[in-house]
């Protein structure tokens, strides 16, 4: 609450330093803006960075340093005795304290009241220490930059090289971070391929792997072949696309070429809601609705369908994908020039035909691109899978079988608490990497198609 109230302080403060910045800047060009180098607002925002940016970093900072400080403020006024406790009993006596200091549970010895009452003053004194910097901080900043200002300074400039700073370091952010996850992926999985050969994971048909405590239990080894997970991940991806990509284009054609303005502005929102539905719900209702109506038609047809099978989680992740590949052919199909639709229609086609032979034609590679996506989208979904295919790795091609997918046995692999030393752990972070690059290779291919069969209008 105190940090709430001090970010409120300064947001108060950062809008103060933006009115005066603009205000000192009309007077000083004796109130026509024409006069000045940088529009008004531009002064505005260079004082409000002035008075903003200073107080954030430090207590940026201070949040960041704040628990190891404090933990060694209390750890080191605890007794001699205490202190040489070890690091997991020392773990468990400051948790205590600092329970009963936020929250106030009962403490279970004076020692650990004493603490946490330290503790408490200790938050309170540098809580208000680093208010009082920031707080002055900002106003230091927004008296400095007011006096600054005059009708030549090129305040846009400045402001925008701010701009150009904080999006290059969230740029640079967000590739270290692909960089790390990356490498996370390559280091474990070259752990993994000590213990099993690249070639068996790649290319095996057998996936158990379970690894016994004992050397002399059955399945000690375990069994890592892949080749069961990617052909369920491509099956059910398979179906899902066979459901979504039909419904989904036939659905953004009629709502950009033939459907009333009315109408497309009602179920264009009610269709993409299907996308705001979160996937766990999705699996409940392939788990609990879908699963048993296909299982009782093959009963009726004769056929041997599973309770969990290929077919129910690939119908249903269909439906769940609709609202994408709609979406974005929906997009591409209204971005052809009005101009090639009248030039149709001038040489007397219809609307069908001019549908079929000119539009579609034209939006086709982005349509492709769109559809590619999906396709990552459908090989990385977990949790309908999950509730209605199962956890079975069968190398078949039968829909009706239950299958498993590469995400699945990643959630499986490290569920609970797994050493991270054990091939079967290791496993996941292999089965990660590959799914990487799969998806990683749809994507540029989407691009690559996109890119180089898109038309170019004027």
């Amino acid at each position: 609450m105190q940090l709430l109230t001090l970010t409120v302080v300064l947001l108060l403060l950062t809008s103060i330093g933006y009115r005066l910045g603009r205000g000192k800047a009309l007077a000083s060009a004796g109130g026509n803006p024409r006069l000045l180098h940088s529009l008004p607002r531009y002064h505005g925002y260079y004082v409000a960075l002035w008075c903003g940016l200073p107080a954030l970093f430090i207590i940026g900072v201070w949040l960041s340093a704040e628990p190891a400080l404090v933990r060694h403020l209390v750890v080191s006024a605890l007794p001699a005795e205490t202190q040489s406790l070890g690091d997991e009993r020392m773990n468990l006596l400051y948790n205590e304290v600092r329970n009963v200091a936020k929250f106030g549970m009962p403490a279970s010895t004076p020692l650990v009241d004493q603490a946490a009452k330290h503790y408490g003053e200790l938050r309170a004194t540098l809580f208000a220490a680093i208010a009082a910097l920031a707080l002055a901080l900002a106003s230091g900043g927004l008296a400095y930059a007011r006096r600054r200002i005059h009708s030549d300074m090129r305040a846009r400039n400045r402001v925008e090289q701010v701009v150009r700073v904080f999006l290059v370091g969230c740029s640079t952010a967000a590739i270290f971070t692909t960089i790390g996850i990356v490498l996370s992926l390559l280091f474990e999985s070259l752990r993994f391929f000590q213990f099993v050969p690249v070639t068996e994971f790649l290319f095996g048909t057998s996936w158990s792997p379970q690894m016994a405590i004992r050397e002399d239990q059955v399945g000690s080894s375990g069994a890592f072949g892949a080749v069961p997970l990617f052909a369920g991940t491509a099956l059910i991806s398979l179906i899902a696309m066979v459901v979504a990509v039909p419904l989904g284009l036939l659905s953004a054609i009629y709502m950009a070429e033939y459907a009333h303005p009315k109408f497309r502005a009602i179920a264009k929102p009610l269709l993409e809601i299907l996308a705001g539905i979160p996937t766990v719900v999705y699996g409940f209702f392939a788990a609990l609705s879908v699963a048993p109506l296909v299982r009782d038609m093959g009963a009726s047809l004769g056929l041997p369908i599973a309770s969990e099978s290929a077919l129910v989680a690939g119908v249903v992740m269909g439906i769940m994908i609709i609202p994408f590949v709609s979406s974005l052919s929906d997009d591409i199909i209204t971005a052809v020039p009005q101009s090639l639709r009248e030039g149709a229609y001038g040489l007397g086609a219809t609307k069908s035909e001019t549908v079929k032979q000119v539009i579609l034609p034209a939006a086709l590679p982005g349509i492709v691109g769109g559809v590619l996506l999906a396709v990552s989208r459908a090989i990385g979904e977990t949790m309908i899978v999950v509730m209605a295919a199962g956890l079975s790795a069968n190398l078949s091609a039968n829909p009706f079988e239950a299958v498993t997918t590469v995400t699945v046995q990643i959630v499986t692999l490290l569920v609970g608490d797994q050493e991270f030393d054990s091939p079967k752990t290791l496993a996941a972070f292999a089965l990660g990497l590959v799914l990487f690059f799969v998806t990683l290779a749809l994507n540029i291919v989407a691009l690559h198609v996109v890119r180089k069969y898109r038309e170019q209008y004027d």
